[in-house]
């Protein structure tokens, strides 16, 4: 009877490992992105179902205290639900740092139980259980100091030697690891002081990284509680666990990789909280004035053109005007204008965040042009509508090499015939430096409300 459980379950474990192979692959084009997402869902639930139901011991007995783990799954569903439906898309970078941190969390608390249940000679679990820790720990910190930077709880802390702190600090967590290990007793005290030390770590990490690069560090995140996932599934021997830790572990490694060439940094300054490190501030050069343009003219331009391109940026997001700028598209399509998306890859303040805002507003998926294919159209362009979007589109990228941000990839939307930016104010963006974009002559300037301006725009292209 045994045997019979164990080999279902390991078909359980191979079904889930299919879906979640499936779902990845499905969250990688727009269109399929949501079918990929319930398609790995089940596969999860039929893994965690399998899991209590099918798992059973030498003696045959099964898993203890089913009560409580309905109880856990109904009181985390109930949670995770409500939140997925009532958070807005303008925080949805900080809902994933937050659940990501609990992955981190769980996979730190799994690594604190299990070392009372090893001994000493059993050199490969304690790997798995000083790996988990470690890398869930600071997966976990991280993630915390990321979600209090994103929604405005404190900002970015920069102090002398930030990098050899971190980088000391990292050597003392793999030396004290080492010793954990490699001891011929188990030790709880350095079990805890390496939790500390991977506490101070992950908040050293994340703390000096500004706003505009936490599309990186919660790429960056999401791979490490992926790994830490992974070395659970190797420590319970959960097949599962195992393909999914590692599937997340690689898509997000992968991604913080593209992430750091869009954003021209290097992976290793990003292991050892170098971003802001190396920003100094721009030197400021001379500017004229910048030249504003009306709703009326500014409809009249868009409506009399051929080909218009919506360059969306976290200005949108935090207006909530995904839907009036669908809007926007649909009264210019009506009047025989070309309307397409430029999205740049760090655009918003998560990966793919202005796709699943523009989604969500049920725009096409294939006006949704990446950055390579939009920088093309540009100079075929009459209009470009710069919603909300700056350093993403800031000239300084290519012009400037004194500029923190000269070398990232940037959509260059200067190429276009005319370019109209809305912004609430002439504040700088994310990076804190001035756009010259913003004082060029075939630039105009339209202050307001993203979400009130398209709107006004709407009505006015509808009446012309």
């Amino acid at each position: 009877m045994n045997l019979i459980l164990s080999d279902i379950l390991g078909i359980a474990y191979l079904v889930a490992s299919v879906t979640f192979i499936l779902g990845l692959k499905m969250l990688s084009k727009p269109d399929t992105a949501r079918r990929g997402n319930l398609i790995a869902a089940v596969g999860m639930a039929i893994a965690i179902f399998a899991t209590i139901f099918l798992t059973v011991d030498e003696n045959g007995a099964g898993l203890q205290n089913k009560i409580l783990i309905f109880i856990a799954l109904g009181v985390g569903t109930l949670i995770g639900t409500r939140a997925a439906r009532t958070v807005q898309m303008t925080q949805m970078p900080q809902m994933v740092s937050l659940f990501n941190g609990m992955g981190g969390a769980c996979a730190a608390l799994i690594g604190i139980i299990e070392i009372y249940h090893t001994q000493p000679d059993e050199k490969g679990k304690l790997l798995a259980i000083c790996a988990g820790l470690i890398i869930g720990t600071i997966s976990f910190s991280g993630s915390m100091i990321a979600w209090g930077k994103l929604t405005g709880k404190f900002g970015d802390k920069v102090f002398p030697l930030q990098q050899f702190l971190n980088i000391g600090l990292m050597t003392i967590i793999l030396v004290l690891a080492g010793v954990i290990i490699f001891s011929t007793t188990i030790s709880p005290v350095l079990l805890y002081m390496e939790l500390l030390l991977c506490v101070g770590y992950g908040i050293l990490f994340v703390l000096p990284i500004g706003g505009a690069d936490m599309p990186v560090v919660i790429s960056l995140l999401n791979s490490f509680t992926g790994v830490a996932a992974a070395c659970a599934g190797f420590l319970y021997n959960n097949k599962a666990m195992l393909t999914g830790g590692i599937l997340v572990g690689s898509a997000g490694t992968i991604l913080t990789i593209l992430m750091c060439k869009a954003m021209n940094r290097s992976l290793t300054n990003v292991l050892i909280g170098a971003f802001s490190a190396n920003k100094t501030k721009q030197v400021e050069s001379e500017h004229g004035d910048v030249r504003e343009v009306s709703l009326a003219d500014a409809a009249v331009m868009m409506s009399y053109a051929k080909r218009v391109m919506i360059v969306p940026g976290y200005g949108l997001a935090v207006a909530q005007a995904q839907h009036s700028c669908h809007e926007l598209e649909k009264a210019l399509e009506e009047k025989g204008v070309e309307v397409n998306y430029a999205i740049h890859p760090v655009a918003g303040r998560m990966p793919g965040h202005m796709n699943v805002l523009l989604a969500e507003a049920d725009v096409a998926y294939g006006k949704l042009l990446e950055m390579d294919e939009a920088n093309t159209q540009f100079a075929n362009t009459d209009v470009v509508m710069v919603l909300g979007a700056n350093d993403v589109v800031n000239p300084a990228a290519k012009n400037d090499k004194q500029s923190p941000i000269y070398g990232m990839p940037i959509l260059d939307v200067e190429n276009a015939r005319s370019v109209i930016v809305n912004k609430r104010s002439m504040n700088a963006g994310y990076a804190g430096i001035t756009n010259d974009l913003f004082y060029q002559p075939k630039t105009s300037m339209l202050f307001g409300d993203a979400k009130t301006v398209l709107q006004q725009l709407v009505s006015e292209i509808k009446a012309n």
